[in-house]
């Protein structure tokens, strides 16, 4: 079957790979091992680009690094949402008044992938989507992918993190469901270093 692979990058990052030594992923490997009966035609990773922070300041670096990376992979295609940081007054734990903080929200990718999803499937590109995700919003395009344009929908949940489960609003639409495994995580590391068209393209070492 005809298929794009819609990646939810950061719903992937919090639920499988953050803290651990499978960052440095190659999504185009990930994909194969997950999907090996599919004809696998494009790969959709849809993150936003982070700020430096003062607790990490290298953050911003790493992530471009990654990217490059990633683009190295023919199949794959990065489609960059956006951050939004605002000032906000939140009340304090001890009930003592309230606090002005920083809040960051990573805004577009749900609605990219969802926008995605909906105009390859409605354009006849595909025969089968699979969204990579745990994010109960994209229900209704899965929905309206599987049940009015009759196509075959996966979805793989990256629910690796203690104490996350598949969202059953998601997954109950799908034709079939999976789980991302640890194995699979751990055999599709790119090498280091990737060989990028202006060079070497090395690992960042905090990784």
């Amino acid at each position: 079957m005809r298929t794009h692979v819609y990646i939810d990058g950061f719903n992937f990052y919090y639920g499988c790979v953050r803290g651990t030594a499978f960052k440095w992923l190659d999504l185009s490997r990930f994909c194969e091992l997950m999907l090996p009966p599919n004809d696998i035609l494009a790969i959709k990773y849809f993150t936003a680009r982070v700020e430096a922070r003062g607790d990490d300041p290298g953050v911003a670096n790493r992530q471009e690094t990654y990217f490059r990376a990633l683009r190295t992979l023919p199949r794959v295609e990065i489609v960059l949402g956006r951050f939004l940081t605002n000032a906000v007054r939140l009340p304090r734990a001890d009930g003592r008044g309230f606090v002005e903080v920083l809040r960051t929200e990573e805004k577009g990718s749900d609605v990219n992938l969802a926008t995605h999803l909906l105009h390859d499937a409605h354009r006849g590109l595909i025969d089968c989507a699979v969204v990579v995700s745990n994010d109960s919003d994209l229900a209704e395009p899965v929905r309206m992918v599987r049940q009015d344009l009759g196509l075959v929908v996966g979805v793989i949940s990256p629910v690796l993190t203690k104490g996350r489960h598949p969202s059953r609003q998601l997954t109950r639409y799908a034709t079939f469901k999976k789980r991302v495994r640890r194995g699979v995580l751990e055999e599709a590391q790119l090498p280091n270093p990737v060989q990028g068209a202006k060079g070497l393209i090395h690992k960042p070492r905090l990784w």
